[in-house]
């Protein structure tokens, strides 16, 4: 899957939540400033090209739906942080968000029981 901008990412979690949308639905779920048409729009044809993006027409107007789900987004972009920033360790990585987030005891405990259960 290919890496997507901060602005792309920006419009899939938008349309994740929105399930299927046209470029004004996109562009309604921003905060103020809204971003200019033509810049979600492009930025739409981009993921479409990256075939993370599908579409349906109607007449000149096109609605847009996630080609991927959120999820399997996830587990890439996870992958890809523990490839270049942990040196494929995933066992590197947790250690870094415990010690970073702190967790207690109990939420330690209570993710190597999450990680034993989907075992």
């Amino acid at each position: 899957m290919k890496k997507l901008t901060g602005k792309e990412e920006e419009v899939m979690k938008i349309l994740w939540k929105l399930e299927k949308a046209f470029v004004k639905d996109i562009i309604d779920k921003y905060p103020e400033p809204k971003p200019h048409y033509n810049t979600i729009s492009s930025l739409v044809r981009l993921l479409q090209e990256k075939e993370i993006v599908g579409f349906k027409q109607y007449g000149n107007t096109y609605q847009y739906y996630p080609l991927i789900s959120k999820n399997e987004y996830r587990k890439s972009f996870m992958n890809r942080v523990v490839s270049d920033y942990f040196d494929n360790s995933y066992k590197s990585a947790v250690a870094f968000f415990v010690k970073e987030k702190g967790l207690s005891k109990d939420e330690l405990e209570e993710l190597i029981k999450m990680i034993k259960d989907d075992n």
